[in-house]
């Protein structure tokens, strides 16, 4: 069996009632079946095949290619940066294996020569 108890939010009073579909009623004292069938009762006309539409004579508009959302990637930023920011950002890079700053771990000279191979002496 369906559930037919549902409970809805006004907005943006945030009130909450229960609407019961298979009673039709509501906590707000009105139940409003018979507008929403109402607005459905209008048949909707396919709209059929593009070649058949009459010719369109109204205004172009062109897209601003600028504006194109890039769809891939990661996402770009879109926050404003501070001081603080742009000095964490562009700060020299320092080494996690060594402390040293001007390098990564990866490309650190303690480590090179490690591993199952070639043991660091």
């Amino acid at each position: 069996m369906m559930n037919e108890v549902f409970e809805v939010r006004e907005m943006p009073s945030g009130t909450e009632y229960a609407v019961d579909l298979r009673r039709q009623r509501c906590d707000c004292g009105e139940f409003q079946m018979d507008q929403v069938r109402r607005a459905y009762r209008a048949r909707f006309r396919p709209l059929e095949n593009p070649t058949t539409w009459p010719a369109y004579n109204g205004p172009r508009f062109v897209p601003n290619p600028y504006l194109r959302r890039v769809t891939k990637g990661r996402p770009r930023m879109i926050r404003f940066l501070n001081e603080m920011d742009m000095r964490m950002l562009h700060g020299p890079r320092r080494c996690r294996q060594c402390g040293v700053e001007g390098h990564s771990r990866s490309r650190c000279r303690q480590s090179a020569g490690a591993g199952p191979s070639n043991p660091a002496q």
